[in-house]
């Protein structure tokens, strides 16, 4: 039982916290009980701060920080219960234990309902018991508030707008991204198909004073070359056969928001020539008439050509090309940022998965090396196709290596970027860096799995037509395929 013989007396409730110690908040309305827990925690290397009542509590919550509560649920004024329900508001960082004597336990277990860590019968059975439950209640905030710090840290790092990737090279285009948006600079956004340039120009206009306004995108390559000016710029009645009516065009649309030109290399001259009129002067003129019209419209571009190299063919001017270019992102191909394929192969099976009602299924090690070992010439999109393609065909609770699209092509197109030419032969580069025996033994596996998948599609599932083909009696076949985890029937 708890000693409350000698007890010191309360020390002063502002003190200097000790460095890393667990801070303990004891609200209680009687001073030896008080004193005694003080003692007790103190003992236990905790900074115990005792307080009489609720009121007192929260005062001191405004200007000192503390782990764990301990409350004695029968208090006058503020009881335990009602502190509690302040706390959880205000102070949700705060871990509370009850202090209730015998007999009132089942108010005890409605606090534990009501959000407190646990409770202790008074008078406690040991010190050690008080000092355990404290430590754990101590060592649960600490967990959740580590758990808070790496999610938002997670989510800061992995994710802008609805770009996805932690690599190095991502967090360049983060930081581009990020510095240039709330103002109102030119962007021109260079990268292969499918690596996101829209997204990161949506993800720029949304993190902008012009996020409320209208954002326009347009593939200027899909516009038919004679009728380029008249989409972007509008036209008046009768400028061209065909012009019934006067029509805005896409920069009237886009006043005071954003305009995003896709394919910005593959306007013809004279839609080069108004395009850099509306950035020189915020003007444009629809076709068929003289007159100017103002727009307020931040411009951001992309290509996935080399501009100077048009300009060197005549084929973009070369003054255009600098207005765009004031600051130029440019995005990595998947290859280039292989560590990302992982988080962004589990956004897109989580993302299909809510969209056919399903329960998010598991990527298998070796589907995932499978994934890896990809070249992905259509970057991004061709993986989150393959995603998609992959939940179709699994039936089961884990994407395997057969239900993915480019299961075929594992040992020859996808490839290191480098290989040796003498031999004629390239090692996916998830291989390369292994250890010669466990790649070996990766490189087998994924050919077992190919090989198996090839042949008992090529039988429709027979596996005694599926056997014969292999050169393999029916029980060494199954064994072997086994061993690459498929199930076998029939």
């Amino acid at each position: 039982m708890l000693n409350l013989a000698n007890a010191p007396a309360e020390a002063p409730q502002v003190r200097l916290a000790k460095a890393g110690a667990t801070r303990v908040l004891v609200v209680d309305d009687e001073p030896t009980l008080r004193r005694s827990v003080v003692r007790m925690l103190a003992a236990s290397g905790m900074d115990a701060i005792p307080v009489e009542d609720g009121a007192a509590a929260l005062a001191l919550l405004e200007r000192e920080r503390v782990h764990v509560a301990l409350v004695d649920l029968m208090m006058p004024k503020m009881n335990g219960l009602e502190l509690l329900e302040n706390l959880r508001t205000s102070h949700p960082g705060v871990e509370v234990i009850m202090m209730t004597a015998f007999g009132d336990v089942e108010v005890a277990v409605k606090s534990v309902r009501a959000g407190a860590y646990d409770f202790l019968e008074k008078p406690f059975r040991s010190n050690d018991e008080v000092v355990l439950c404290v430590s754990k209640a101590a060592e649960r905030r600490r967990l959740l508030n580590r758990t808070e710090m790496l999610e938002r840290k997670l989510e800061q790092k992995e994710t802008f707008g609805e770009l996805i990737g932690n690599t190095q090279s991502m967090q360049e285009v983060y930081r581009l991204a990020v510095g240039v948006a709330p103002t109102s600079s030119t962007v021109l956004i260079l990268g292969e198909s499918g690596t996101g340039k829209e997204l990161t120009a949506r993800a720029i206009h949304e993190h902008s004073s012009r996020a409320n306004k209208p954002f326009v995108a347009v593939n200027c390559s899909a516009i038919p070359v004679d009728l380029v000016e008249s989409e972007l710029f509008g036209h008046v009645r009768g400028a061209f056969t065909g012009a019934i009516t006067t029509r805005e065009g896409l920069f009237e649309s886009a006043d005071q928001g954003t305009i995003f030109l896709d394919e910005v290399g593959d306007l013809p001259p004279l839609a080069q020539v108004k395009l850099l009129r509306a950035l020189q002067e915020g003007e444009i003129k629809r076709v068929g008439t003289n007159e100017t019209r103002r727009v307020d419209v931040r411009v951001l571009a992309a290509t996935n050509v080399d501009l100077r190299t048009k300009i060197a063919a005549g084929r973009f001017r070369e003054d255009l090309y600098y207005r765009l270019n004031v600051i130029c992102i440019e995005l990595p191909p998947l290859r280039k940022r292989r560590d990302d394929i992982a988080i962004l192969a589990h956004h897109f099976l989580r993302k299909y998965a809510a969209r056919q009602g399903r329960e998010v299924v598991k990527i298998s090690d070796e589907a995932m090396r499978v994934l890896r070992s990809q070249n992905w010439p259509g970057n991004v999109r061709e993986l989150e196709n393959a995603m998609e393609h992959a939940l179709v065909y699994c039936r089961e609770d884990t994407i395997l290596p057969q239900h993915l699209p480019c299961t075929r092509h594992t040992l020859a197109p996808s490839l290191t970027e480098e290989s040796d030419g003498n031999l004629g032969v390239a090692l996916p580069e998830d291989l390369a860096h292994l250890p010669y025996r466990e790649a070996k033994q990766r490189a087998l596996s994924m050919f077992d799995n190919a090989y198996f998948t090839a042949v008992m599609r090529r039988t429709g599932g027979n596996i005694s037509e599926a056997a014969r083909q292999a050169g393999l009696d029916r029980s060494n076949f199954r064994r072997a395929s086994k061993r690459t985890g498929r199930k076998l029937t029939g």
